[in-house]
């Protein structure tokens, strides 16, 4: 029978006669051919030929001969596939890759090197290692990301000669290959966050504000994103942060939060937006409500509005700190100026030993747009009330000793503010059973009763 290419030959052996028949698969259909009986001697490798085999598909075959004709044996399945000479090795080849099942798969050809892991029970036991550019690299961008160590680290001397003495194999990269690999790590981990995005079946509650830095005073913007996954566990990621240049207004805002909630194709499934308690977020929510799909909000967006609790507090706490600012002022002068050298704190921890008192919590300066940072100072400073006035005869260019008065207005705020505090907690904690609580704002207006509410 006349064929071409290669051919999978497979032997049925039929006991009515002495004759084999191979089954010869030929452009898809199964043919029937007999030849004289086959004995095991007659099998035999081919004999060595002058001309070298250069394709890779050799490394997984051989060449032997049955009846004076070339087969090329699979060294896994043992299957003979027509090889005659002059033939090409795509059949080969596709064997290997589609047809052969017992082929090894994805061995790495890579040295191991012998490495000390250690059981779970405690012991150790020796384990193989496989070094990887790749994924060192991968590591040590991950490292500076984590620890938010310069770019320049790759290019210091002892990090070099360090992780040589680790591993003289790994070629340390420059500053800009490492930006490079950090970039491709946030692009990456961006698309796997936006395919989670997508596939989410329930809604996707946001929270945004504006933070200002402290040294060039510039505007950002963040915008995070609070869900709960397949396993019920609250989920937070930041969405996006952004530098707002000035003015911030409203029309700004709005186009920044819009464009961030359609990049990650999240604007039909937005439940609530929780902002600070200001008319700039309310200006700008109304405005957004006219760009995102309202029918595909709960209560056509009724409910989108959400003001955070913790910022009402704030500014409830911050109006009644008003009343004892002079107070407030003459304690935080103190804690700035024993705080001030690393030699003033020795002197007032020397004189609070002095004392007997215990030097456990520090002073701590607050910050003035945070009412609970100014809540730990008087706190804590209260408990130093006796030592500032011996203080001050050790050192005669402090002046700003807070008077009895102030240290009772001290104590009766602070008794205060715990409860103030205690709740801030609740609210901004993430592992509370009441975190993420807003205050729900009127849903119903003066004219609509609760019947036509439900039914809307």
């Amino acid at each position: 029978m006349a064929s071409q290419g290669v051919e999978s030959v497979q032997s049925i052996n039929h006991r009515d006669d002495n004759t084999e028949v191979e089954m010869i698969e030929i452009d898809g259909e199964n043919h029937e051919e007999e030849c004289a009986t086959l004995e095991t001697d007659d099998i035999r490798p081919q004999e060595s030929g002058k001309r070298k085999q250069t394709s890779k598909v050799w490394e997984h075959f051989k060449k032997v001969k049955v009846d004076d004709i070339q087969y090329a044996e699979c060294k896994y399945c043992k299957i003979h596939l027509k090889a005659p000479p002059g033939f090409g090795t795509t059949g080969l080849f596709k064997h290997y890759q589609k047809a052969c099942k017992k082929r090894p798969r994805g061995l790495d050809i890579r040295q191991s090197l012998i490495k000390t892991s250690k059981k779970v029970n405690g012991g150790e036991e020796l384990t193989t290692h496989i070094f990887s550019q790749e994924y060192t690299r991968s590591e040590l961008a991950r490292m500076v990301i984590l620890h938010d160590y310069p770019l320049s680290i790759v290019e210091h001397v002892g990090f070099r000669r360090y992780s040589a003495s680790l591993q003289p194999s790994f070629t340390m990269i420059s500053r800009n290959t490492l930006k490079n690999d950090i970039f491709s790590i946030y692009n990456d981990e961006k698309v796997k966050f936006y395919k989670l995005l997508e596939k989410l079946k329930c809604r996707v509650a946001i929270t945004t504000d504006m933070w200002t830095t402290s040294n060039n005073k510039k505007g950002f913007m963040a915008i995070t994103a609070h869900f709960i996954d397949d396993s019920w566990r609250l989920q937070s990621c930041i969405l996006r942060f952004v530098y707002v240049p000035a003015p911030h207004t409203a029309d700004v805002l709005c186009d920044l939060l819009a464009n961030a909630l359609m990049d990650c194709n999240i604007d039909r499934k937005v439940s609530t937006i929780t902002v600070d308690n200001c008319t700039t977020n309310d200006a700008m929510l109304r405005r957004l409500l006219d760009r995102l799909p309202t029918k595909d909000m709960l209560l056509d967006g009724k409910v989108l509005h959400m003001r955070c609790c913790a910022h009402i507090l704030n500014l409830i706490v911050k109006d009644g700190l008003e009343t004892i600012s002079s107070t407030i002022e003459r304690i935080r002068d103190s804690v700035v100026y024993w705080t001030a050298s690393p030699a003033r704190v020795e002197k007032f921890e020397k004189v609070a030993r002095q004392l007997n008192v215990s030097c456990g919590k520090k002073l701590s300066l607050d910050c003035k747009t945070r009412w609970n940072s100014t809540y730990l100072m008087l706190q804590t400073a209260i408990t130093y009330k006796d030592v500032f006035p011996r203080a001050k005869a050790r050192d005669i260019h402090y002046r700003s000793l807070p008077i009895d008065e102030d240290w009772e207005n001290a104590v009766e705020i602070c008794s205060k503010l715990k409860l103030f505090y205690n709740v801030t907690e609740i609210f901004s904690g993430t592992c509370s059973k009441f975190s993420g609580l807003e205050a729900c704002p009127t849903m119903l207006d003066e004219e609509e009763d609760e019947e036509s509410f439900v039914e809307t």
